[in-house]
């Protein structure tokens, strides 16, 4: 049986498509004691709750169809975000070069966070070159997470 997040994929992979769309993520997660079926899309000039909404509403009909969750979830679809995290290799590729935020599980030299130039990725080792030009790489097991950095 495929995951509940694999299935989502291949039944939204159409309709993103068709709304002009790339998909970007999906994700089942529980919070607050409620399940949320996410699935973040991307476009070059930006989501539009249109497209959203283009996505979610026949993809809920496919879901309620297919029935790959037992119990109540919450369905979500929306952009994947300008901070939007980086996961699969293909998502590493498309932002080479772009600036991000590295979080770790436990402190490197005192600092759990870290900001640089994504120079490189290979087998889940993200390297980063710091504002202050060192190149630095964090291992797949004590990397928390990868975002892309936002200026404010």
């Amino acid at each position: 049986m495929k995951k509940v997040t694999e299935l989502t994929a291949e039944l939204a992979l159409p309709l993103v498509e068709q709304a002009g769309c790339t998909l970007w993520d999906v994700e089942y997660v529980r919070e607050a004691g409620t399940w949320y079926l996410r699935v973040f899309i991307d476009c070059p000039e930006g989501v539009s709750i249109n497209q959203c909404e283009a996505v979610s509403r026949p993809l809920s009909d496919l879901l309620d169809e297919a029935d790959p969750i037992e119990g109540s979830y919450v369905l979500e679809v929306g952009s994947a975000g300008a901070d939007r995290a980086l996961k699969k290799p293909a998502h590493f590729a498309q932002c080479m070069g772009q600036e991000v935020d590295v979080k770790l599980y436990r402190p490197r030299d005192g600092k759990k966070e870290f900001q640089g130039t994504l120079t490189g990725y290979e087998d889940g080792t993200v390297t980063i070159t710091d504002p202050a030009g060192e190149a630095l790489s964090f291992g797949k097991k004590e990397t928390a997470l990868v975002r892309l950095h936002i200026d404010f």
